[in-house]
């Protein structure tokens, strides 16, 4: 089974794909933002290099590799916590996964706008560093916008959307795995 934990930048996909790996037997998280890093340096002051790795071609085919080696090898959920708002991208990296035989499930985290700007202030992404953690915080307040956009668009339409608003982080969690429980 793979779990692609979609949302806004803030919304809780970290926390949850937490709470699955240790709800879900033999699970793996496969963070893409680590192939992003990857890119980013083997690529730094190359001229086709980009901003944002997801718009490297190469980011979209490591990640489905990634992905799917992972689900290959380790037979267990693979959980994959990564905003995709492209919805050229988002048709790239879940086509595939849908054609295999093991589940694919796109879970979408919704968080209302102003809920969803609470979250941002008060998080401290990297505690003791102030400068880094107001750096993310402003990165997120930037892409909430976009994120809303896509949900409106196309995300929600291809997920399996979980208001998180007023769910604690357990709540959220149950939320999923009666999802995926009712789901395969």
């Amino acid at each position: 089974m793979i779990i692609w934990i979609n949302g806004a930048f803030g919304a809780g996909k970290s926390t949850l794909a937490t709470g699955l790996m240790g709800a879900l037997p033999g699970a793996v998280t496969a963070d893409p933002e680590a192939v992003g890093d990857l890119l980013r340096t083997t690529l730094r002051g190359h001229n086709r290099a980009a901003r944002d790795y997801q718009d490297l071609p190469p980011w979209r085919s490591l990640t489905l590799a990634f992905v799917t080696a992972l689900a290959d090898h380790t037979r267990g959920p693979v959980i994959v916590p990564m905003t995709v708002l492209d919805p050229v991208y988002a048709t790239e990296l879940f086509t595939p996964l849908h054609r295999r035989p093991a589940p694919f499930h796109h879970l979408v985290l919704h968080t209302g706008p102003a809920e969803l700007r609470a979250r941002i202030e008060a998080s401290r992404e990297y505690p003791g560093d102030l400068v880094r953690s107001e750096a993310a915080r402003a990165f997120r307040r930037r892409r909430a916008g976009d994120y809303q956009q896509a949900a409106a668009g196309w995300m929600h339409a291809h997920g399996h959307v979980i208001d998180t608003s007023f769910l604690t982080p357990g709540q959220t969690l149950q939320a999923a795995l009666h999802h995926l429980h009712t789901t395969d």
